[in-house]
């Protein structure tokens, strides 16, 4: 049999596109009608052309005076093709709607925004929230704004607002079965009355999200999560409820934006609060550290929380939002000729960090267990299972070389390290370097008068004490590990 005849070689020329989206070209083209296609139909499905996102508006009209041309034929003789919406270009500002500028995305703003914007407050988006970040005086800058307010929550009484975290109510017959189950914490024991830091895991066994949980009743747990977590929380709770424990009776319902959270911390904040709370006995023997109990601040109903996140004593006041604001303002009138500072998103940082207190997402990554992080000692040890429970079984999850939480300071207490910035164990090396960890928080710590950081670490716990490198473009700069609580490590502050 004979060979068909080779097509001539193609004139090496610039490549002229017809259409931009699918890279059609008019050798493609070409290609199609010496293929003996000659519907522009048929020129349309061989070569692509015209079937993207403009459908056929602009580059099936290239396509079709070339055909015409190449074939000899006038334009409408060869016909077109079936043009579908949109008809003419729409702009992306369109798609976007009134989700432009200052509302691209939902604002979100507390009960008591209006009385941060009164005391001066600078503010920054967390979660949509719009939170007080410092409230700075005359002439003060950032630094100079969290370092008055950290030595005033550590030496008086400072005020916060904490009303984003996420708040979910869990109850009904089955909500201690629930908890158990979804939590590494044991809660059957835990009274009515009484708080426990909650450890929430993925079924990997790598921590998801945490926060202090409430027993209110028998059957009723209240439930905080990370500001950023509270959808995700609520979603994880659902999934397992309908789909896996349908056993169990048990009822779900996001309360974050009932209660707004007053946080009244430091070592005069039981002083403030105990003329306020309308005969409530708020003494260390009848409230507790990480004690519930219901009351009214002046006439406004309200659960008192004996809780800290700075390591001062600490209480914080959950009222219904509608009267937030009033809340506020009755505790700032008590309070402001006694020196209580409001304080902000940067104080709390700097805050728990000297206490070595984690921030999900921070110094987590989505590969940390509770070990990697110190909480191992929340894990429920007679609990037959958990969410995430067997996944901390597998060796790899075990592994003494995993990255740790450990503690970091700078030889040159001046120095604050940059938040990511990588470690090495051995000095001098050129990249690529041999990583074995990254700072994740970093602060001046006007408590201690020093730069503190918090890591995770290859083996970190092993080498506390050792000297380690943080290598910059500015050159290396040496830090000691140390334990990841720098300040009060006994707690004897937040138990008084």
């Amino acid at each position: 049999m004979g060979r068909l005849p080779r097509a001539e070689a193609a004139v090496p020329g610039p490549k002229a596109f017809v259409d931009f989206q699918h890279d059609v070209m008019l050798k493609d083209l070409d290609l199609a009608m010496r293929e003996g296609f000659r519907s522009i139909e048929h020129i349309k499905r061989y070569t692509t052309t015209g079937m993207a996102t403009d459908q056929g508006k602009t580059s099936n009209l290239n396509a079709l005076h070339h055909a015409a041309r190449e074939l000899g034929k006038p334009v409408p003789a060869v016909g077109l093709t079936t043009f579908r919406m949109p008809y003419t270009p729409v702009t992306f500002a369109s798609f976007a709607g009134q989700a432009r500028g200052e509302i691209f995305d939902p604002v979100r703003r507390t009960p008591m925004h209006g009385w941060a914007v009164r005391q001066g407050a600078v503010f920054e988006d967390v979660g949509m929230w719009k939170r007080a970040r410092y409230f700075p005086r005359a002439g003060d800058d950032m630094h100079a704004a969290v370092a008055r307010e950290c030595r005033a929550v550590r030496e008086g009484c400072g005020v916060f607002d904490a009303s984003t975290l996420g708040k979910i109510v869990v109850a009904g017959p089955g909500a201690t079965a629930f908890m158990d189950r979804l939590y590494v914490n044991d809660w059957s024991k835990l009274a009515v009355g009484r708080c426990k830091y909650g450890v929430l895991l993925r079924d990997d066994g790598f921590v998801y999200d945490d926060g202090v949980v409430a027993r209110l009743a028998p059957d009723r747990f209240h439930v905080t999560t990370t500001t950023g977590g509270a959808a995700r929380v609520l979603a994880m709770m659902e999934d397992y409820r309908q789909t896996e424990w349908t056993d169990l009776d048990v009822w779900l319902t996001s309360t974050t934006e009932q209660w707004a959270v007053i946080a009244v911390q430091g070592p005069r904040a039981r002083e403030l609060l105990a003329p306020l709370v309308d005969g409530l006995d708020i003494s260390a023997a009848a409230l507790p550290h990480m004690a519930v109990v219901h009351g009214t601040l002046r006439g406004i109903p309200m659960m008192l929380f004996r809780v800290s996140f700075t390591g001062e004593l600490g209480f914080e006041v959950n009222v219904p939002s509608d009267r937030g604001a009033e809340a506020l303002e009755a505790i700032w009138a008590a309070g402001a000729s006694q020196g209580l500072t409001p304080y902000g998103t940067e104080t709390m940082h700097v805050l728990r960090a000297e206490k070595g207190f984690i921030i999900i997402g921070q110094d987590t990554d989505g590969t940390v267990t509770p070990d990697d992080v110190g909480l191992a000692w929340a894990i429920g040890k007679s609990k037959p299972d958990f969410v995430g429970k067997r996944a901390l079984a597998r060796p790899s999850m075990r592994s003494p070389d995993r990255k740790q939480l450990v503690g970091l300071l700078t030889r040159d207490p001046r120095v604050v390290l940059e938040e990511g910035a990588q470690l090495v164990d051995v000095p001098g090396q050129s990249p690529p370097m041999k990583l074995i960890g990254h700072v994740t928080s970093s602060y001046a710590s006007a408590t201690l008068g020093r730069s503190i950081a918090l890591a995770v670490v290859a083996g970190g716990r092993a080498r506390i004490g050792q000297t380690l490198y943080v290598p910059m473009p500015g050159g290396e700069i040496p830090v000691e590990v140390c334990a990841p609580v720098f300040y009060d490590p006994k707690g004897a502050r937040l138990n008084v």
